[in-house]
């Protein structure tokens, strides 16, 4: 009787409610906060910790001055991304990047706290913390210090998973059960339009819903209807964006970005590719031996048991959706340290070897996370060196063009700007030729057709060279001026200006 009254009471909460009261109610919480900050303090202010991050900042200012994503400014990342970074753009150019690292900080936090929730279902309570205090650390080997999009969309990803296992979905009535894996699925629906490589993760969750109700009903026909219920929840974010775009007549515009693009990219070069697949094996691999080990670790109960299954096939799906995206850039790799982090709380709690090595573990990757830190600052630049370089290019009335890779050069000066291709790479990368809807060099000539009044430029690996020879002729032929040679980090770039910028658009 009193086993019932507690499941009725449970289920009075929605699922991803319950999830939620769980990992916060958690006396780990302060103290993962305070790992948090740890890892991520020193990257507070500086606008530059990430091309990306520093491109969706920009998107989302442009978009409060009335740009149409796709349209007015393009890429192929889902809108709720860029709807993400408004609160931080409406701060403005100072404010607002404090605005977005602090969101970042509590989506990155609450990720470890249902993290450590998770690790406990499974009967890993002695390692649960340890587990999320090395997912926030490990974020800072991955380029996950900032707002990239992984550290927003793990959230919703694993508040899915927490609603999806026995307790989310083992309820006595059907509807708890259908509750569950409709919140469960819209979701994964919110974190599509983050990012659309956790759909890899997404069919997974889907698919374990799909085979516990027939387990349960035994109907093919009832589990059929789920299925597609399913899937509709988990689409409905999308369509509804796809929707907006019919009715603005856009729709075109919408499909090639978020769909077609993607399969017109070119591949990277071979020795870049494999270097970037090494590297994201390098960062992951001691976390996912850690991972296999814990879900190797001894008896459990039932209901642990069916935890440690999802969380190790959800593990084996965030492993393949790394594997057959491709590209592997680093920050590709920060969906599987969710998982990955989960199951290693039972190496790190339920074995010998792992309380062993638990504290230097955490001790030594809170030094390299510290390290990292300070290497891309090194590398990509100090705020200091990106102020005095927007110092340089001024805030007149000309419009500008950011050739070299810091698009928040845009957002910083509040210049107009000439084209809606503000990420770098569109116009200059390689692997981008045929794949924006435009010709690179054609688009780079019309941007100097219409005088920009103030042009960044300088070099950057992965660069087509014919692109930067073109620019390079179009400045000098043109009559510009260099103004500034400026370092940022490991680079400098020039500022050059049209003699008379006052007299430009």
């Amino acid at each position: 009787m009193a086993e019932k009254q507690e499941r009725h009471k449970q289920s009075a909460l929605p699922g991803v409610g319950r999830a939620l009261v769980d990992a916060l109610r958690s006396s780990y919480v302060l103290p993962l906060l305070l790992v948090a900050l740890f890892a991520r303090l020193p990257t507070f202010g500086n606008p530059i910790l990430h091309v990306d991050e520093e491109f969706y900042f920009t998107v989302a200012r442009a978009m409060l001055g009335g740009a149409l994503p796709y349209v007015g400014v393009w890429d192929r990342k889902p809108i709720g991304l860029f709807l993400l970074y408004l609160p931080a753009a409406w701060a403005g150019p100072v404010a607002g990047l404090y605005v977005y690292q602090a969101m970042a900080l509590a989506a990155a936090t609450a990720t470890a706290s249902v993290i450590a929730r998770l690790a406990q279902r499974a009967g890993w309570r002695q390692g649960s913390f340890a587990a999320g205090a090395l997912y926030l650390l490990w974020l800072n080997f991955a380029d996950g210090q900032g707002g990239q999009a992984p550290v927003f969309y793990n959230l919703f990803v694993a508040l899915a998973v927490s609603v999806s296992g026995p307790d989310g979905n083992g309820g006595l009535r059907v509807r708890d059960r259908y509750r569950a894996g409709g919140i469960a699925m819209a979701l994964i629906g919110l974190a599509l339009q983050v990012k659309y490589s956790c759909v890899f993760e997404g069919v997974f969750i889907g698919c374990w819903l799909i085979v516990r109700e027939w387990r349960r009903s035994g109907s093919l026909r009832t589990t059929a209807l789920y299925g597609v219920a399913l899937v509709g929840v988990a689409l409905l974010p999308t369509a509804s964006v796809a929707a907006y775009y019919w009715h603005v007549g856009a729709e075109q515009a919408f499909v090639f970005a978020n769909f077609t693009s993607i399969f017109r990219r070119g591949s990277s070069p071979l020795w870049e590719t494999v270097g970037n697949f090494l590297t994201v094996t390098a960062l992951l691999a001691p976390l996912v031996a850690m991972g296999i080990a814990g879900l190797r670790t001894g008896a459990a109960t039932p209901v642990a048991r069916q935890w440690r299954m999802l969380l190790g096939g959800w593990l084996a799906a965030a492993l393949a959706g790394l594997v057959l995206f491709g590209t592997w850039f680093d920050h590709y790799a920060l969906p599987a340290m969710v998982p990955a982090a989960c199951c290693a709380a039972g190496f790190l709690g339920d074995t010998r070897r792992g309380r062993k090595v638990v504290v230097p573990l955490l001790l030594g990757s809170a030094l390299v996370a510290q390290g990292v830190t300070v290497l891309n600052r090194r590398v990509r630049g100090t705020p200091a060196e990106f102020h005095a370089l927007t110092a340089a290019i001024g805030t007149g009335p000309g419009c500008l063009y950011v050739y070299t890779p810091q698009p928040m050069l845009y957002a910083a000066t509040g210049r107009c700007t000439l084209t809606p291709y503000l990420f770098p790479d569109h116009l200059s990368r390689g692997r981008e030729a045929g794949a924006i809807g435009v010709d690179q060099a054609s688009a780079v000539r019309g941007i100097f057709a219409r005088r920009p009044a103030v042009v960044v430029f300088g070099s950057y690996r992965g660069e087509r060279a014919d692109i930067h020879a073109l620019v390079a002729g179009l400045l000098r032929r043109g009559g510009y001026r260099r103004t500034a040679l400026a370092p940022i980090g490991a680079a400098r770039v020039a500022v050059y200006a049209l003699p008379d910028a006052a007299a430009a658009p």
